[in-house]
């Protein structure tokens, strides 16, 4: 193949010499023909693609089929109900509410709704009137021990870093918030001027490489959490233990990223590579951890402080419940992200076969806490693909009191789902700190934007449950969600997870199903409390 290319080379440029010799137009064919040819040169050179080598200059278009492949299918192929992780139908209400547009849609659904899996709310035959209900429902945070309770919506931007999204994207986000009343969760790249300068309530996570309140060995650093933790605009602490995009994995940010900016903001050393670990060196076990919350609570003047996880090994949380019963220290709230992944990059595995997907850990979360009988001091929060007034009314019918979303905020901003998040190529300049891309975000037009969809889906929720009859979210109910889960049969979220009894985990006997994870756990350690041979 290569003897014939160069074969093939040579004659064309002998045609063009000499048809070029009696019509001068001819030599303008060189333009094209010789940058063909050098590449040619360049693939017959290299052993790296045996497809380039074989076939050189035509073998390059796999690759470029393969760039087009997903724009091509995004736009011309798929259906408005397919895609993922969103589909059209979901990307475009979002565009639409967040400019304020006619979000209404005509001939009716487009789902197939005796479909294994649709989902549907059970509405009254006495709805309410939109006069007779709050259109802005809070859920107050915070425990018998916390001094700064915070009044939050119950719908909130979910954790994403500045250094995942770029510098104008967390401006806007943090704007849009301030306009709207809401909160903007930092994730656990730390807590950068970005987040702070446009003044929105902030919720600071912490993570395992307790980026802006570290020491140099990455231990923690006690006295930087507390300069920053009682800066006026954070208004809770969130501590990560796992995250849904990829629970159980640590991860790493390659030195070339770790700027001046990101060392100062994370408190690492320019150049090098920084590792987040997959757990916390903080504590070690469920007391220790309890304890942890307690030095936190007291070292930002009493905050909001609580726990982000995506539920693993069930008995790991009866232990963490166990130790607050234990211990009488408890979060002000919970976390619960599921295992279908969200903004975070992470490696195929760990997004499609890691972690409890959100609907049964929501569920698990409640009824935990329920039957410990702590559920009334701790706040659940919903965080999984979360983009509707459906989403947020379904979430807390399972147990949430509120919820947050990340990649439907993303998608406010203007995100168009090119799935370039882990490439630094994000065409929209949200997930980029390419200055080229990321100039493009105009961050006064965008956080209108964020605003717009905040309200508009709020007022979506509060529509929906005045429909059911419900004048607050604190009334909803498993009952008022039913699902299809075979082609003749339905049943309520109540059918599907049962509620169990308050303080029926306490002491035995337990509730049916289960008597093994309350036994493995044990509150004075992560590890099975039964050890089996």
């Amino acid at each position: 193949m290569q003897w014939k290319f160069y074969l093939y080379s040579f004659i064309a440029i002998g045609v063009l010499g000499i048809t070029g010799y009696f019509y001068n137009w001819v030599w303008y064919l060189y333009i094209p023909l010789m940058p063909l040819i050098l590449l040619g040169i360049i693939d017959v050179n290299q052993t790296h693609h045996s497809l380039r080598y074989n076939f050189p200059v035509i073998g390059r278009l796999r690759w470029a089929a393969e760039w087009m492949r997903p724009k091509v299918y995004q736009y011309f192929v798929e259906s408005d109900t397919d895609g993922a992780p969103y589909n059209r139908l979901s990307r475009t209400v979002i565009y639409q509410r967040a400019k304020k547009a006619n979000d209404t849609t005509p001939f009716g659904t487009q789902y197939n709704v005796y479909e294994i899996g649709y989902e549907w709310l059970n509405h009254s035959i006495t709805p309410l009137h939109m006069d007779k209900i709050n259109h802005d429902p809070r859920v107050l945070v915070g425990g018998p021990d916390c001094k700064q309770r915070y009044n939050a919506s119950i719908f909130n931007i979910s954790a994403m870093s500045y250094g995942s999204l770029s510098q104008n994207a967390i401006l806007a986000l943090n704007s849009g918030a301030k306009i709207g009343g809401f909160a903007h969760n930092t994730g656990e790249g730390g807590l950068s001027h970005y987040h702070l300068e446009p003044g929105g309530d902030v919720i600071w996570q912490i993570g395992t490489g307790y980026f802006g309140c570290r020491n140099n060995d990455g231990s923690f650093n006690y006295d930087a959490f507390a300069e920053r933790a009682n800066h006026s605009n954070v208004k809770m602490i969130e501590i990560k233990l796992s995250q849904g995009a990829k629970p159980g994995h640590g991860g790493i940010l390659p030195a070339a990223k770790v700027t001046d900016e990101i060392a100062k903001i994370r408190l690492v050393e320019k150049g090098k590579d920084v590792l987040s670990p997959p757990y916390h060196t903080a504590f070690n076990t469920p007391l220790e951890m309890m304890a942890y919350v307690k030095k936190l609570r007291d070292l930002s003047n009493g905050k909001p402080i609580g726990f982000k996880l995506c539920i693993g090994q069930k008995s790991q949380f009866i232990s963490i419940c166990k130790a607050m019963v234990s211990t009488g220290i408890m979060p002000d709230f919970i976390t619960v992200d599921g295992g279908e992944g969200g903004t975070g990059a992470a490696p195929l595995e760990f997004s499609n076969s890691v972690g409890m997907p959100l609907r049964d850990a929501l569920a698990f979360v409640y009824d935990t806490l329920n039957g410990f009988g702590i559920k009334k001091h701790i706040k659940i929060i919903a965080s999984g693909k979360v983009h509707t007034g459906f989403d947020i009314v379904k979430n807390i019918a399972l147990g949430a009191d509120m919820c947050n979303g990340a990649r439907a905020m993303m998608i406010a901003l203007g995100c168009i789902q090119a799935l370039e998040c882990n490439k630094n190529t994000c065409p929209t300049g949200v997930a980029t700190q390419n200055p080229k891309l990321y100039k493009g975000l105009n961050v006064n037009d965008k956080k209108v934007r964020v605003a717009n969809y905040h309200t508009e889906t709020i007022k979506s929720a509060v529509e929906l449950m005045a429909a059911a009859g419900i004048d607050h979210p604190q009334h909803l109910h498993r009952s008022h969600i039913y699902r299809r889960v075979s082609a003749n049969k339905i049943q309520t979220y109540a059918e599907m997870y049962p509620y169990l009894l308050k303080s029926s985990l306490l002491e035995p006997p337990f509730p049916q199903g289960w008597e093994l994870a309350v036994m493995e756990s044990d509150e004075k350690t992560f590890e099975h409390a039964i050890k089996y041979a």
